[in-house]
């Protein structure tokens, strides 16, 4: 049988979300882009999106509730179903599986006694694996409402999950100071984080991230000798496809051999390609088949 609609909020609730809603929507020209801000400006709400929550994103924006219900259900960041105070995701995928991420969340689920999704009986932890946190250089991680825990064990994730369901003071490797999943939620949404130095410490990127970066631009590792700077590679006969002869240059750019001032490392050497070759041009004004 078809679900009858959904309930609306208590006036006094939704007055307050009718304001923040139009908050929300007035940073954009098309009303309809301000769906995801207020996914989880409702998602703050109650913890998770309800269909009363569907319910008014559509009414705000003018759109159905199968449209907005495809998009709660495409992204994983909306919830559909109640949770913890602390959303506790491990990364299962590649690198992080290889070091040792897979036994981490199978450790935990004993630990905590709970599968992926569900939710302790305190309610104060969700656990669930999750896909690439994009930090593979610090892998394994553990996020829990979204800030990062790097480089983590079975035993330091075990006691992440103690002392959260014990209200201890938990910090993140990196980023804000940890809140819960609401008070995250609306920061998602687009509204400040107003706890005192919670913006000044959500930083950047970790040293690990940015060494790829400085060997890029031609420095060097920290503690790192010179070795570690890439050279240009060259082929057989020499050619680095720079356009100029390498005089001095290594042909090999093995670590030991310096490359020169002009081109130290291979992303900041130019190259040759079928748009800068005016012998072989290529594009949008060559004729099909040529």
């Amino acid at each position: 049988m078809p679900s009858l609609p959904a309930p609306d909020y208590p006036d006094d609730v939704r007055a307050r979300l009718e304001a923040d809603a139009a908050e929300v929507i007035a940073r954009y020209p098309d009303s309809r882009s301000a769906l995801l801000p207020l996914l989880h400006l409702v998602q703050a709400e109650e913890g998770h999106v309800t269909r009363t929550g569907m319910r008014f994103c559509a009414d705000r924006l003018g759109l159905t509730t199968a449209e907005v219900t495809g998009v709660v259900t495409f992204y994983s960041m909306y919830r559909r179903t109640d949770g913890g105070d602390y959303q506790v995701g491990v990364c299962t995928n590649t690198l992080c599986a290889v070091m040792g991420g897979d036994a981490i969340f199978e450790q935990l689920q004993e630990h905590l006694g709970i599968g992926n999704g569900e939710t302790t009986e305190d309610g104060a932890v969700t656990l669930e694996h999750i896909e690439c946190n994009a930090a593979c250089d610090y892998a394994p991680v553990v996020m829990v409402n979204w800030e990062f825990f790097d480089n983590q064990t079975p035993q330091s994730a075990k006691r992440l999950v103690d002392d959260l369901r014990a209200g201890r003071t938990v910090e993140p490797t990196r980023g804000a100071p940890l809140c819960t999943f609401k008070e995250t939620s609306r920061i998602l949404a687009g509204f400040p984080d107003a706890r005192p130095g919670a913006v000044e410490a959500t930083g950047g990127a970790g040293p690990a991230s940015l060494v790829g970066l400085r060997l890029a631009k031609g420095e060097t590792a920290p503690g790192r000798g010179a070795d570690h700077v890439i050279a240009p590679r060259a082929t057989a006969d020499g050619d680095d496809h720079t356009g100029e002869p390498p005089p001095g240059e290594p042909p090999s750019g093995a670590p030991g051999e310096q490359a020169p001032p002009t081109h130290p490392s291979s992303h900041d050497a130019p190259r040759r390609t079928s748009a800068s070759d005016e012998q072989h041009p290529a594009g949008p004004e060559a004729e099909e088949g040529k």
